[in-house]
């Protein structure tokens, strides 16, 4: 069983975001539609994400072993603190379960998520493809 704090709000994530070594990971998603995440990141997002689609942590509804979370993580240093989001933060979190399972210590879930993050106007947004 996992139990730690692992849920941020925007406050926190704007102040962390000031942090070149947080990695932030875009996990949004639309049920019927596996490409609409990967669509919706490149037309916005937090500055500074990824895109990382929730699913492929998965194999026949179950998650996938450790060795292979941590091949889908490999661009990525288990020691950075990680932040996941989606639209609501329902998606995001089968990735935070997925980095946890890799080995990685400090994962975050901002629970508000995009649907948060552009309610407020002076919260920046990035447009395409990003990497680490």
């Amino acid at each position: 069983m996992i139990i730690v704090k692992a849920a941020v709000n925007k406050d926190w994530l704007i102040e962390q975001l000031k942090n070149k070594d947080v990695k932030v990971v875009d996990c949004r998603f639309e049920l019927g539609k596996p490409d609409k995440g990967e669509k919706l990141y490149q037309e916005s997002h937090i500055p500074g994400a990824i895109n990382k689609f929730w699913a492929e942590g998965l194999e026949q509804g179950r998650f996938k072993h450790s060795e292979e979370q941590k091949k889908r993580f490999a661009e990525l240093d288990q020691a950075e603190p990680i932040i996941v989001y989606c639209g609501s933060g329902v998606t995001a979190t089968p990735n935070y379960i997925a980095f946890k399972m890799a080995g990685f210590q400090n994962v975050k879930l901002y629970a508000g998520s995009y649907s948060d993050w552009v309610s407020y106007n002076e919260n920046p947004v990035a447009k395409g493809k990003e990497s680490y």
